[in-house]
């Protein structure tokens, strides 16, 4: 398969959250950069204001709202949108995506796709043939084949400050692994390469499950030994509901399974710890999620984990006692004392 890059090309994001703004920045420390805002009025602001999510552009990143421009000008492009758009987006762009692009997405969550008349409820077992990854999402939508992943201990406040950092850039292709280290990588951020697309997918997906809890754990003031307990057996929980769904154990044990959700479960600027915290404190979900600015990809994924651990029969009881939680069947107390009285029968026994 031949491929239409050269040095000169630029590079595009697709995405001026907070994330993309971070990743757009750095690419542009190498080449130019065209960044995707979701509308043109944003993309004006941006472009008027030359900052977007606090962040300042680089020089040399231009900003439009031209999926087109985007898709004709660039050979790789990285998607940082929120998963419940990935699929439009995709689906609006694929009339001017080719098999020679190369897509690295850094989205961390699920594409559910349900027939028709139904719903997402987590008390209704849901299976993988309607839970989709993000990669998968962009096969299915576009005639785009090398496609990857970004992922890792991330946070963009910490990246924006130039603060040292490294991620994963996971792909079937070693041409995509390759093209994100040498775009990426730099003396304060480091990219490793993962053939293990599917689980390093899972494992930036469901870690934002165990983040809620480790910030509910922190609103009520339980110490740091039950925030370790929580963390631990919220990587074998991890572990239990990846393997169901087809991601291989040794990406959970990486920088992309443990790294990340370590840092989304000791940072008070990760959104999900944060939507912990506040559903700690008494706060209704429904108004946490309305006041804050960026999506908290974990408060969706509770309620389709929770689905697709009914259909696999594969015990979740951090997510279970999370979705009581969210949906008001159960009161942080009492979802603390159900998960110090959940029957684990040994430490580990997936190895």
């Amino acid at each position: 398969m031949t491929s239409k890059s050269s040095s000169k090309d630029p590079v595009g994001v697709l995405g001026a959250g907070s994330f993309g703004t971070v990743i757009a920045n750095m690419l542009a420390e190498k080449t130019d950069v065209i960044l995707y805002a979701r509308t043109p009025e944003r993309a004006k602001n941006i472009n008027d204001k030359r900052e977007s999510s606090g962040q300042a552009l680089h020089e040399r990143i231009t900003v439009t709202n031209d999926l087109e421009l985007v898709a004709k000008s660039c050979n790789v492009i990285f998607p940082v949108v929120p998963s419940a758009n990935l699929r439009e987006l995709i689906r609006r762009m694929s009339p001017y995506l080719r098999p020679y692009h190369i897509l690295i997405h850094g989205t961390k969550g699920f594409d559910v796709s349900l027939p028709d008349n139904k719903q997402l409820n987590a008390n209704r077992p849901l299976s993988r043939d309607y839970v989709k990854t993000m990669s998968e999402v962009i096969m299915e939508e576009s005639s785009v084949v090398r496609v990857g992943c970004l992922a890792g201990p991330n946070l963009a406040g910490e990246m924006a400050a130039r603060q040292p950092a490294a991620s994963v850039v996971a792909s079937h292709f070693d041409e995509v692994i390759n093209a994100g280290q040498q775009l990426l990588k730099n003396e304060r951020f480091l990219i490793y390469g993962n053939s293990d697309l599917i689980g390093v997918e899972l494992c930036g997906v469901l870690k934002n499950i165990i983040a809620i809890g480790a910030g509910v754990i922190h609103g009520l003031g339980l110490g740091e030994n039950a925030k370790a307990l929580l963390i631990s057996r919220g990587m074998v929980e991890m572990i239990y509901i990846g393997q169901a769904l087809g991601g291989n154990t040794k990406a959970f044990i990486g920088l992309a399974g443990v790294g990340d959700l370590i840092a989304t479960c000791s940072s008070q600027h990760s959104r999900n710890f944060t939507v912990g915290t506040r559903l700690a404190k008494g706060e209704k979900i429904k108004d946490i999620i309305e006041s804050m600015e960026e999506t908290a990809e974990g408060v969706r994924t509770i309620e389709i984990v929770k689905s697709l651990s009914e259909f696999y029969k594969v015990r979740c009881p951090i997510t279970e006692a999370l979705h009581n939680i969210i949906n008001e069947e159960m009161t942080v107390g009492d979802a603390t004392t159900y998960l110090m009285k959940f029957p684990f029968r040994a430490e580990i026994d997936f190895l």
